[in-house]
């Protein structure tokens, strides 16, 4: 039974697990689509800010206390009441998608459309992403190579260095600000629908997927704190997981409204990467740029420590003939290679995969968090999935790029799911007359 016993934490010690958390979760993407979404809502910050938090904050809490719930130690976990065969695909849709097909190749190229571009000319920036890609995943390699060290790279160095670097930002911004948000002009999308827009733009955080995909991480760097019991791994969990989201939360809310802040001087810019340029270009020029290369590389690279770690976690645990180290490997010679496809590339094909996998991800996501109400029952399960899945996959086609959208394949789709969606307005109508 001593054997059994774990070590009572100190608040200390949740905090670094809480850093942990917030550093695997708080990538360049969490920086710019917020800074962005201040600049479309403008004056309706408020309302979009509010739709944002939801699937940027509440979605990715969630995700992490579904872990702590379940007692999971992974994505495959969480879809394992629906059969083990749903739970691997379901695990491999998951990782590759946060992973070396889209997530973690953007925290590379990010950082440097961003951080490192500015500095270059266009002729030049294409074998300048292809070496610093290349440094970048052997850094992540390098921090991720033992596991046990993860929770002190992220958690004791990395994160902190970001947080004191972002809090400078703040204070030096709101201090001198650009604009009175209150008056600020609307786009016209953020006119009438400010909430679900910002929902909708919650998704580029791929958080709530992280957070499933990172359960794995954490839960490693739990136990070697000293922590065996699942329940006492579960609690650590799911108390970090509350503060780190809450540091998440209040770090939106600045950036959507200096976002709107912003419009006093700047026009809306094509992303939150050319305004969060603009603005430390305004306040602190060629200096304050080398300051921001240097915020976003290293949150990026917290961020890509977590992904490609989780990845090669998850992957061994499956299929364990493949070490560790291979899987890792494999994850960031992935990721270097997509990376060089360019950002812009990455987020038009992202785009699709998260309309499908959001809605999946958040109902298992519910229905773990729920799970003690109905024992996991696979049936619960089932039904729940399958009325989600058939208009995840039209939304998925439509928000294909055109070559995709645009097909005669693509056409079909979509007009399968006006039609499933105007079969349920009118049974809903139905019922409601009745």
């Amino acid at each position: 039974m001593r054997d059994l016993t774990s070590p009572r934490l100190s608040f200390k010690q949740y905090l670094v697990v809480a850093s942990l958390l917030f550093g695997l979760f708080f990538g360049a993407g969490n920086l710019i689509f917020p800074l962005h979404l201040g600049q479309l809502a403008g004056a309706n910050w408020g309302p979009a800010a509010l739709g944002f938090l939801v699937t940027g904050v509440l979605l990715p809490l969630l995700s992490v206390l579904a872990v702590a719930v379940t007692r999971a130690e992974g994505v495959y976990d969480i879809g394992r009441p629906l059969g083990a065969g749903f739970a691997l695909v379901f695990m491999v849709l998951i990782h590759a998608t946060i992973g070396p097909m889209f997530g973690t190749p953007r925290t590379a190229t990010v950082s440097f459309t961003v951080g490192v571009a500015p500095f270059l000319s266009k002729a030049n920036q294409g074998w300048a992403l292809l070496v610093f890609s290349a440094l970048f995943f052997l850094a992540a390699f390098a921090f991720s190579y033992k596991e046990n060290n993860i929770l002190a790279n992220v958690g004791k160095v990395l994160n902190p260095v970001f947080l004191a670097l972002l809090f400078l930002v703040f204070v030096v911004a709101f201090a001198n600000p650009l604009g009175n948000p209150a008056s600020a002009p609307v786009t016209s999308a953020y006119v009438h629908s400010a909430v679900a827009n910002g929902f909708l733009e919650g998704y580029n955080t791929m958080d709530a997927l992280a957070g499933l995909a990172f359960g794995v991480t954490v839960v490693t760097a739990v136990r070697s704190m000293g922590q065996r019991r699942a329940k006492d791994v579960s609690k650590v969990v799911a108390k970090s997981g509350v503060m780190a989201v809450a540091g998440i939360g209040l770090i939106y809310l600045l950036l959507i409204l200096l976002g709107a802040m912003s419009l006093g001087r700047f026009k809306i810019s094509a992303d939150g990467g050319v305004a969060f340029n603009q603005l430390v270009n305004y306040y602190a020029g060629a200096f304050g740029q080398v300051v921001l290369a240097f915020l976003l590389t290293v949150t990026c690279l917290t961020t890509a420590v977590g992904l490609v770690a989780a990845f090669a976690q998850d992957f061994h645990k499956h299929f364990p003939k493949v070490s560790y180290h291979t899987w890792l490997a494999l994850s960031c010679l992935a990721s270097f290679l997509t990376a060089n496809f360019g950002l812009d590339q990455i987020i038009a094909w992202s785009t699709p995969m998260l309309m499908f996998l959001y809605p999946l991800s958040m109902v298992l996501i519910l229905l773990s968090v729920s799970s003690p109400l109905f024992h996991r029952d696979g049936v619960v399960y089932f039904f729940v999935v399958l009325f989600t899945v058939v208009p995840a996959l039209g939304d998925m086609v439509v928000a294909f790029p055109a070559v995709v959208s645009a097909s005669h394949f693509g056409q079909v789709v979509a007009g399968l799911a006006c039609h499933y969606f105007r079969r349920q307005r009118v049974a809903n109508e139905n019922t409601e007359l009745n």
